[in-house]
């Protein structure tokens, strides 16, 4: 696909994803605007410091049906990203979690089913299965479950952009990432937060290491953005982007360290442990349905992407931003 021209909207445009998003679409010639949390005096976030002809930013609140559909009219594509992502902060802000989550992603389906946009492409996460019921890895059709705010949230979004494609014939596509990593991702989830202890010392004050993720690199998923975009098969579908591989959290600090070239000692915090009723103990991804339909798999290997991260973190890469 041509993307020189087309008109894009990004919502979360200022954050991890949406940011290394927003420079892959403008990279192609796309038109560009971002959305990005805040008043008229709004923080681009990651996007600071980037001025392109075909880049505009608008700053507002996902909550805000009005400031919604001006963001969105005219677009071709839609992609939505905004969201509050983080599982800690939902728990002391249940509410405003879920309305962003939930009513966020209302407005965002109404506006583009306004706009007519040709393509609308959700983000859901591998935390709306909560604790894995049947044999792993993860297929689309486990069933779904809540099990913290932030999941309630996001599948509250989730049911809202299944059902404007049922009853509105909506043209959206849903991506479901599993724990995707690198360069600019939040600075309190569990990469950051061993590489920065790290760069302090060898002590590492952490909660439970026993879960086991799959982690994806950035660049990867941007790849999937693109592709949920651009082929028809995955409109009214949701589709797993995620690696194959899994590691525990205690075998994650150790891939750290020795990358960091740094002695570590692990110190329990019982501060840093969630409700064991709804902690997600083992997701696994399993992204066949991403390969058949779109022929996507990942490409960077967890040791390089890793590199990657700790090389921006150190060089103070959330310093600057």
């Amino acid at each position: 696909m041509n993307w020189k021209g087309i008109r894009v909207t990004v919502t979360g445009a200022g954050g991890f994803i949406g940011s290394h998003l927003c420079e892959r679409l403008l990279s192609m010639g796309a038109v560009v605007r971002g959305m990005v949390h805040g008043d008229p005096l709004y923080h681009p976030g990651y996007l600071a410091g980037i001025h392109h002809d075909l880049l505009e930013l608008i700053g507002g609140d996902l909550r805000d049906a009005e400031f919604v559909r001006r963001a969105v009219a005219g677009a071709d594509t839609v992609f939505h990203l905004g969201a509050i992502t983080s599982v800690a902060y939902s728990y002391s802000h249940p509410e405003q979690t879920i309305a962003t989550n939930t009513l966020g992603t209302l407005n965002v389906c109404a506006a583009a089913r306004e706009t007519a946009v040709l393509r609308m492409v959700h983000t859901s996460t591998a935390g709306a299965y909560g604790n894995a019921q049947n044999e792993l890895p993860i297929t689309e059709e486990h069933p779904v479950f809540g099990c913290n705010p932030y999941t309630a949230g996001k599948l509250g979004g989730d049911f809202t952009a299944q059902t404007w494609h049922l009853s509105y014939d909506l043209p959206v596509a849903t991506i479901r990432l599993f724990n995707v990593y690198g360069p600019r991702m939040g600075r309190y989830l569990i990469m950051p937060t061993i590489i920065q202890q790290l760069m302090k010392g060898p002590d590492l004050h952490l909660g439970d290491l026993s879960p086991r993720r799959t982690f994806t690199f950035v660049e990867d998923i941007v790849n999937a953005y693109i592709r949920m975009a651009e082929e028809e098969c995955v409109v009214g579908e949701t589709v797993h982007f995620g690696s194959q591989e899994e590691v525990t959290m205690a075998e994650l600090v150790e891939l750290i360290a020795r990358l960091m070239d740094c002695p570590c000692r692990v110190i329990q915090d019982p501060a840093r442990l969630r409700p064991k009723k709804s902690e997600i103990y083992c997701v696994r991804c399993d992204a066949a349905k991403a390969q058949r339909l779109l022929g996507w798999r990942p490409q960077i290997p967890i040791q390089e992407g890793l590199n990657r991260t700790i090389n921006w973190i150190t060089a103070g890469g959330y310093d600057k931003f």
